[in-house]
């Protein structure tokens, strides 16, 4: 029961929600357009998640054996440093996630596009496997791009442009280049959400030897980093707000700018590491809201419309 405890508590529930942003605000966008599929919708989620899931057991592995997490550590206490579970019994749960991650793709592809459709199937089917490939090797493996200072990139694209862009194509089976500007909010707040993480184990990442964007930019410029950031995102979700609605119900969604704004305020000022940690759950759950209040608001002024 205890190993149980510790195993989900490696999946880093708080996570979650982070992960699906993109896909509901790609699933509102092809909902308005007459595009949505719930069957569709309900795979994307599950494949989402076993994705995130699969990236943080492989995270608590990579650098638990590297022994990145180690007692000098600031945030919470992971399950291979715990000693709670073993380095083959984490790696054996990384591999049954993966093939769940695996079929889900295959299924949610299946589903989406058929038989008729060969050539988007394969391409999709590529773009599952890098997303499996992406998860485990972010810190993973000699090669790890997380000790190589490119976790921020990769956090962009993948719950940024593929989530956002990728779940609109699933459902129209078209790509709109629109949604290129709320794919890169939500990408934008995906990374500040990491460099939130790589600011508070900044000093310990550095004596391990993982490099990281926050660690190459210093404690100071990360900060301005974190601002851009962050101040990106809001002004991209209002240009593509009005770019596609003049509408009252967009303002609803601008209630997650609030704690955003307030954050950057806080986080301006933190000087011991350890402050930052529950910044993360903040900007991630903000970001999860935002997805969901411009989500709610796109609908209500479809059915508004009508």
């Amino acid at each position: 029961m205890t190993q149980l405890k510790t195993l989900i508590s490696a999946f880093r529930l708080r996570t979650l929600p982070l992960s699906i942003s993109g896909a509901v605000v790609g699933s509102s966008y092809a909902h308005i357009l007459g595009f949505f599929d719930v069957v569709i919708f309900v795979l994307i989620i599950l494949t989402t998640l076993s994705f995130q899931i699969l990236s943080n057991l492989a995270n608590d592995y990579g650098d638990g054996v590297k022994g990145t997490d180690n007692n000098s550590r600031i945030g919470p206490e992971r399950a291979l440093q715990s000693g709670a579970i073993s380095p083959k019994q984490m790696k054996n749960a990384i591999i049954i996630n993966a093939l769940l991650s695996a079929i889900l793709t295959l299924l949610l592809i299946y589903i989406a596009f058929g038989v008729s459709q060969l050539f988007t199937s394969l391409i999709f089917i590529v773009l599952g496997a890098l997303s499996i490939y992406a998860a485990i090797t972010y810190t993973v493996g000699k090669s790890a791009y997380g000790y190589r200072a490119l976790g921020d990139l990769m956090v962009f694209l993948f719950f940024g442009w593929l989530s956002v862009m990728g779940t609109y194509f699933l459902f129209a089976k078209d790509l709109d280049v629109m949604l290129l500007i709320p794919a890169s909010a939500i990408g934008c707040l995906s990374a500040a959400v990491l460099n939130l993480n790589n600011m508070r184990d900044l000093e310990t990442d550095l004596k391990s030897n993982k490099i990281t964007l926050a660690g190459y930019l210093g404690k100071k410029s990360s900060k301005t980093y974190h601002f851009a950031l962050i101040l990106s995102a809001i002004v991209l979700m209002l240009i593509f707000q009005y770019s596609i609605s003049y509408s009252k119900f967009m303002y609803l969604s601008w209630i997650a700018f609030i704690p955003l704004i307030f954050h950057l305020k806080l986080v301006f000022f933190i000087k011991n590491p350890k402050d930052f940690d529950p910044h993360l759950k903040l900007v991630a759950l903000s970001t999860f809201v935002l997805a969901i209040l411009f989500a709610t608001a796109l609908i209500i002024e479809n059915l508004h419309s009508e």
